[in-house]
């Protein structure tokens, strides 16, 4: 009986396969860091507004979870656990580098606005290369109050509560800056943006193929 090919494979057999292996066995990891490894590199860009430092602080994220790994008890997904570490690991960089912190500046009045209900974007069609700079170029052109929640939202796919929980916002405020960074995001790539417009907006950056 032929083995399965490495794509056929799930996350969670992948995981299980190198918890079983020697600490020097790292194929199976390999497997996850190519199956994951654009999408991580793209967060990365997106959520420090520094395409130079991507590709390092998407490896710094694969070291962490390579070394975490086998502490991993598989309560979410692979991608999910990934996930939470590259949102750290960003966010930590940034704090570094730039001396920040996120504050709350929520207006509670706003929580209950239809227009904070507008649905996340967390995947799009493939688009060409000079279209995705473009949209490139408009998010990281956002300040990191506006970016960073836009790019929890739409690209990680995180709950507003979760947003709110990571950047220590209020839950209105959180929402209220995915929304004004969606309409930032519109006027720069000139889509019309209506007052109480109940469309989605237009999606944060795909993973380039």
């Amino acid at each position: 009986m032929t083995s399965p090919a490495p794509e056929e494979v799930s996350d969670e057999m992948l995981v299980n396969q190198l918890k079983d292996s020697p600490r020097d066995d790292v194929r199976a990891f390999d497997t996850l860091v190519r199956r994951h490894r654009a999408r991580v590199v793209a967060n990365c860009r997106f959520l420090t507004s520094q395409p130079e430092h991507a590709e390092d602080l998407a490896q710094e994220v694969f070291i962490k979870a390579y070394f975490g790994l086998r502490r991993f008890r598989g309560g979410s997904s692979f991608r999910t656990w990934v996930q939470r570490i590259k949102v750290n690991h960003c966010l930590d960089h940034l704090k570094v580098g730039r001396g920040r912190t996120f504050v709350d500046v929520g207006a509670p009045e706003l929580a209950g606005a239809p227009e904070l209900s507008v649905p996340a974007s967390a995947e799009q069609d493939l688009i060409d290369a000079e279209a995705y700079e473009r949209l490139a170029s408009a998010i990281e052109a956002l300040p990191d109050t506006l970016r960073v929640p836009l790019t929890l939202r739409d690209l990680d796919g995180l709950a507003y509560e979760e947003i709110a929980r990571t950047l220590g916002l209020g839950l209105s405020a959180a929402k209220m800056r995915v929304l004004r960074a969606r309409r930032t995001l519109r006027a720069r790539l000139g889509a019309p943006v209506e007052p109480n417009d109940p469309t989605p907006p237009h999606p944060a950056a795909p993973v380039r193929p």
